[in-house]
Parts: C-alpha cells; structure tokens; sequence
C-alpha cells in the first residue's frame, strides 16, 4: 500500500509538472490568422524577443497580438479585468476595492464610446491585433498561460480590451483628486499654512490665491480616503515616472542627436514592457510594446525615436454637488433624485452594476454620474456628501490610440509634433528626436478653468469652477531645435513661470533633473555609451543639498554617532554596497514620520516625502518644527540607527544598502498566494533611490525597491540599429521559462541589447513562428 500510494503521488506531481510544461510556447509554430494579407515570419531570439516581417501594419498587429498572447496572455487578462473592475470574480474579496472604483468610473464603458469614434485604420490595426491574440486562445485554450489551468480559457479579446491599457494609464499617471480630498478632509483639523505645504508650494508659479470649502465636508473626504486604492497596492501606479534627455548632433560624438528615455513604473512580474521588432515594407518598429496594446509605446521607427516623461499636470478636480431631494421638488419620496446646476436642477445619469465575487454572493452597486463626471463618494454607500470627480482621461473623445499609431508613423520631429495632441491621456512629456533635431511636446489636452487652480474640490452647482475647454498643441508647453542643444525632464516642472496655461500648482522636485543636466556639462560630445552610464548614475542631489544640515545635528549617543559620522565622508552616492544611503533613507523617513504625527497628520494625506522633507528643512518650511528641526532631527536619527541595528547589527559600518533594497518584481496576484507565491516573485540587490537617475523608490520600513527604470533606451540617430536597450524581469511571463527573469541582472548592471533585424533561419534565432492567413 505505501508503494502503491507513493507511486500514485509520484504519478501525480508528474501529471501537474506535465500541465505545466504544456503551457510554455513550442519552438516553431504555424498558425492561421483570419484576415492576414499574406504570411507572417516571426523569429524570435535567444532573449526571447520576437522579430516580426509582416506586409502592411495590420498584419503586424495581429503578429504582436499573437506573440503578447504567447509570453503574456494572464498578464493582458489581469489588465482587462483590472481596468473592467472583474478581479473579485477570480481573486475574491480581497479585489473588490479597486473592483468598485473602477465600476464607478467606467472605464470600460468609456472605452467602448472612445471606440467608435476612432479613425477605421486605428480601428483596422486594433481589430487585426485581437484576431492575433484569439488565435492563440483558440489554438491554446486552458494552457494559453499556467494560470488558465485552473481558470478555464479566456474569453476572446476584443478591441476594447486594448484601449483599457491607455484608459488605465491616464488613471494612475495623473492623481491630483487625490491631492485635493486629503486637503479636505484636512479642513478644520490642520491649519491652512500646514495643508497649503503638505505639498511644498512653488513660490513662482503664479497660480491664483487657493481656498478650501467647508469643513462639514472634511470627513466625507477622510472616508473616501480610506476606501481609494492607492500605489503601492495592487494593480496600481505610482503618479510620477520617468526621466529623458537628448543632445542635438552638435552636442554628440556620432554627429547625430542622442536620446535615453526611461519610464519608471511600478515593477512587477511579468513587467510592463515587452520588448520586439517590427518589419514592414513602409517603416521598422523597435523598442517597449506594452501587452494589450498594438502600438509600439516607448521606440523608434526608421526616423525617428521617442519617450514619455509625466509632465504632472492638473487635469483632474472633484466637484461637491449639491443633491435636490424628491420632497423639495414636490414629490413624496424623499432622496436625492437632481443636483443642482447653473440651469436648474437636473437629473444625476444612474446605472446598476453587478460584481461578482469568488465564495461570495454577487454585489450591486449603483453608479451615479453628474455633468462634472463619476460620483466617487458612491465607493461608499452613498448617503454622505455628493463628491464628483472630472478627469481629463474620463472625457469623450479620447484619441490616444489614434495618437500613438500617428506617432508611430511619423517620419520627422515636426510630424511627432502634429500626432503630440492627439495622445489625450495621459498628459506626458513627448521628447523626439530625428536626423537632424530634437523637440519636446506636451502631449494631449489640458483643462481650462473659469477659476481656481485645482488645489481642493470646490462647489459644483454655481458653474464658478467649471471646465470651459481645452488646451492642446501648440498652447502647450513645446521646444523644438533648443539653442542650447540639450533638452532635459525628469518630472520637474515644465512649464516657465507665467506661462499663459495654467498647468497646475503642484510639482515634483528637479533632483534628477539637476544631476542629468550636471552630467550633461561635463563633456561636449556625447557617446552612446555616456549615455548608457549617465542612466546608472545613484548620486543623490537630495542627499547633497540635505547633508550640511544633519550633519549639524549633535548626538550623544555612541552608535548614533558612529552613524552619523560616515555620512561625513559621503557624496551622497547611493550605491547597494556602501552604509550611508540606508542611514540617509531611515533617518529622512523616520523625520518626516516624526513631523507629520506631531502636527496629527496622517501619513498617507502628505505629498511626494522627498518633497516635503526638502521644505521643513528650508528656511521657511522650519515652522512644522516650531521653528528648529534639531530636536526632531536628533531623534529621528536615534530611532533610525536604533531600528537598523535591531535589524543589521550594531555596526553602522557594515550595514549594506543593496541587503535591504531590493528590486522586487512580483506578481500582484499570485505573489501572494501561500507555497506556491515565490514562483510569481523575483528580486535583486539595487543601488539608486527617489531623487537618483537609476531610480529605485523605496518602501516605508523595508525599503524594497517599488518602482523605478524596468525599461531603459538610448537611441543613437545615426544609425538606429546601434539603438540601446533592457528591460526588467524578463520577457515572459510564465514563471517556468527561461525568460521569466533572465534579464533582471543584466538590467541591475547597466547591459543592455540591440534590436537589430533578424529572421527565422539567422544563427541567434531559438524559435520560429509563421503565421498563415
């Protein structure tokens, strides 16, 4: 019996590990496509990354849809189901948070509007891309990906599913509602001087004198706080991201412009980005897909190449509605049926929304909308103040996949320029280059105000506040051909003071900015390879600018001392082998930690920490410390050296900032299911931090690395072959193959790879694929 038992477990495992094994993609593949012009030849490299020859641009879609599917498909599920608010169906309850932020502000619904209304040719690449992606669902079904095994097949993908990518996107890339509901649920608890410097004002902006309402409707906010998804949970963004710079060919070594372009994002596995080829007769596609989409995000083509930076734009405000009840209108029932406009009353545009939940009955919710846009407060159960949110990426008429396909097909600087308007949402920073120039557009359509700037939610019924157009193009912040021959953003500010839009009153820091521009001047003529190290630089502007001021702090303390006595000899490197970068990082978040709760603020209502500790530092940010921060730098440092010691040993010395720093790219879901989650998780030591060109957020307390560059490019005009480029983990993500994470150390190091062509029958191609119509 115990043979027999032991044989049937062997039998069993060897089943499952057999299951899994068939969920990795074949070595060669034919498959039929319908409404393929012609075959498709794709090869795909010893990294895994494919190269496709296709005769026309739709044909390419459908091969992209086809190997995105292949490496990626649970991936494109998750985002579907994310941004549709369908996750409790597979995850349960512990989803329906975001499940019901997302029902309340529709993104799919608006999808399915922006769809229609897109030109037939984005519609014809969209279209072709899903028919890629359904052949691999038809051909694969439960082991389309390992997770499927379980789930049962996917359903078909559609055209709408990829427009939720940039619906997604323009959601978590611009959070500025969020800004404006911790401000009031601050009202009457904190004075205005604390709420107005929780994000540490720009004294040049020149934005108009900032008000908040009532009080009474603090708490509303507060609540509505608590229930809003926030970074760095899962499926969310962090709201800044990214850093870009270019030279002109005046400035380079190769005689043509230079540009490195790096998003940061969260990290996660599978990544974000999964890099390929394109091969037409009419242009080449090389650089960063995102899976779910068609289009090549973040690249070049045969002329040109681009990357995005957020630009941190206001485009988002939450409108307190007033409510008119059924009574005051003359009726019975009592309830709020209208709200108050300009024009008198008029209905709120109602719909019922059903959830499912795994092991948990099915949930209703109800769905109100005014002409501002969602009503968020419904998150709750709707009886409280009516708090509705406009965001700029929620209005008709979003044309961002038409954009990116334009952009894609541009041939010079000033044709990247006329497709900038049309990526609606997000609001980025579009840095181009071209043979012979380098430019910077403001993407897509920024609001304007009858009044206010954004800074908290204001009332809705008086039209006082409402959005009366738009913002795009040209009336954008834009330069093309800079007399300087250098163009630089790392999230900073890039609008001039009084510059005629209004853009918002909020911005980050210019740190990496700063130490790009610094970079920058130390030599005349640019190489490929300055650029490639510039992107690895982990020198802390921060760190620099801070040191003079808690090095003046006096402790008694032996080990507090021996700690602060090794940030004497630092130049605010943050590199994984050295001690101080983990003595900066505690002691900064230990301070503001300690400055926050002294004025009874709750630590997720502050902004960019960074930011903020800069300003209490200042001359003029001193008064959250009454007037001298000494004493709270004091003990902040004690706690910091003190909880590091628990941890590393009590010796400052051999403390290492990589041991706790750590890239962490794990998989928001299955990550943390228990045996199985270390399969869906990979992680490395990291250098860099907040305020560094080699990004590498740290979290509260473990300070894990939560998001930073898990793509990076430098693109060489003369000769876009010679292009740059990695990413982060990996480019598949089935946790079984080779090429879940095969990239993780090379990106932690600085290499990186070219995207030259390639075909089925080359020497560094390890699979093939054709696709037939």
């Amino acid at each position: 019996m115990l043979i027999l038992l032991l044989l049937v477990a062997v039998l069993l495992v060897g089943g499952v590990a057999v299951l899994l094994w068939t969920t990795l993609p074949p070595r060669s593949q034919e498959a039929h496509i319908p409404g393929l012009a012609a075959p498709v030849a794709i090869s795909v490299d010893a990294d895994g990354i494919p190269r496709i020859q296709a005769a026309n641009d739709t044909d390419a879609a459908a091969a992209l849809g086809f190997v995105h599917a292949r490496d990626r498909m649970f991936q494109m599920e998750l985002m579907r189901r994310a941004a549709s608010g369908r996750l409790s169906e597979i995850a349960g309850p512990a989803t329906l948070p975001i499940d019901r932020m997302m029902r309340v502000l529709g993104l799919r619904p608006r999808a399915e509007a922006d769809l229609a209304l897109l030109p037939a040719d984005t519609r014809a690449v969209l279209d072709a891309y899903a028919r890629g992606v359904n052949a691999w669902i038809a051909r694969r079904g439960r082991r389309a990906a390992p997770e499927f095994l379980l789930l049962g097949a996917p359903e078909p993908w559609t055209s709408v599913d990829s427009l939720l990518w940039g619906e997604t996107m323009g959601l978590w890339l611009a959070s500025n509602y969020r800004t404006e509901l911790s401000r009031l649920a601050l009202t009457g608890k904190a004075p205005q001087w604390m709420i107005d410097t929780l994000w540490p004002p720009d004294t040049a902006s020149g934005h108009p004198e900032a008000s908040l309402p009532s009080s009474r409707f603090a708490d509303a906010a507060k609540h509505l706080m608590a229930l809003l998804p926030r970074f760095p949970g899962p499926f969310t963004l962090p709201g800044t991201a990214s850093n870009a710079w270019a030279v002109d060919g005046t400035h380079s070594a190769t005689g043509a412009p230079l540009l490195a372009g790096d998003p940061h994002l969260a990290f996660g596995f599978p990544g974000i980005w999964y890099l390929a080829r394109i091969d037409t007769p009419g242009t080449t596609l090389a650089g960063a897909t995102a899976p779910g989409v068609p289009f090549m995000v973040l690249g070049r083509n045969r002329d040109i190449a681009w990357t995005f930076t957020t630009t941190g734009a206001d485009t988002e405000d939450v409108f307190i509605e007033t409510p008119i009840s059924a009574e005051e209108r003359g009726g019975n029932a009592v309830g709020a049926a209208e709200y108050a406009t300009p024009d008198g009353p008029r209905p709120f545009v109602s719909r019922h929304e059903i959830i499912k939940i795994r092991g948990q009955p099915d949930q209703l919710i109800t769905v109100r909308e005014t002409r501002h846009g969602p009503v968020i407060s419904d998150l709750d159960d709707g009886s409280g103040p009516i708090l509705a949110v406009s965001m700029a990426s929620l209005k008709p008429g979003n044309t961002a996949a038409a954009g990116l396909r334009a952009l894609n097909l541009a041939h010079s600087v000033a044709e990247a320029g006329r497709a900038a308007p049309e990526i609606t949402a997000p609001i980025q920073n579009l840095m181009v280059a071209d043979y012979a120039g380098i430019a910077l557009f403001v993407t897509g359509r920024v609001p304007i105000r009858r009044a206010g700037d954004g800074f908290a939610p204001v009332p809705g019924a008086d039209g006082a506040h409402d959005w009366i157009g738009w913002a795009s193009g040209d009336q954008l912040p834009h330069v093309v051909a800079p007399v300087g021959g250098h163009l630089v953003n790392a999230n900073e500010r890039v609008a001039p003071p009084g510059f005629p839009v209004f853009l918002g009153r909020d911005w980050f820091g210019d740190w990496r900015a700063r130490r790009i521009r610094e970079l920058l001047g130390a030599t005349d003529r640019h190489t490929p390879d300055d650029f490639t190290r510039m992107q690895l630089d982990v020198v802390s502007p921060l760190a620099r600018d801070l040191l003079p001021r808690l090095l003046a702090v006096h402790v008694d303390d032996p080990h507090t001392a021996a700690a602060l006595g090794l940030l004497r000899t630092w130049d605010g490197s943050m590199a994984r082998d050295l001690p101080q970068p983990l003595i900066f990082t505690a002691w900064l978040e230990r301070f503001v930690d300690l400055v926050l709760r002294g004025a009874n603020i709750p630590l997720a209502y502050a902004g960019p920490r960074s930011e903020f500790a800069a300003y209490v530092l200042s001359a003029p940010g001193a008064r959250w410390c009454r007037g001298d921060c000494g004493v709270m730098l004091r003990a902040s440092l004690e706690a910091a050296v003190a909880d590091l010691g628990a941890r590393l040993g009590s010796d400052p010395a051999t403390w290492r900032w990589g041991e706790p720093h750590q890239a962490v790219f794990a998989n928001p879901l299955l990550s943390r299911l228990p045996l199985i989650g270390r399969l869906f998780s990979f992680r490395i030591e990291s250098p860099g931090g907040d305020t560094t060109i080699d990004r590498g957020v740290p979290a509260r307390d473990s300070f894990e690395s939560m998001h930073g560059p898990a793509f990076r490019a430098v693109y060489d005009l003369a000769d876009l072959d010679r292009s740059r480029f990695v990413v982060a983990p990996g480019q598949s993500g089935n946790p079984l193959s080779s090429h879940a994470a095969d990239f993780l150390r090379r990106w932690r190091d600085g290499d990186t790879i070219t995207l030259g062509p390639g075909t089925p029958e080359s020497s560094t191609a390890t699979a093939s694929i054709r696709l037939l119509p």
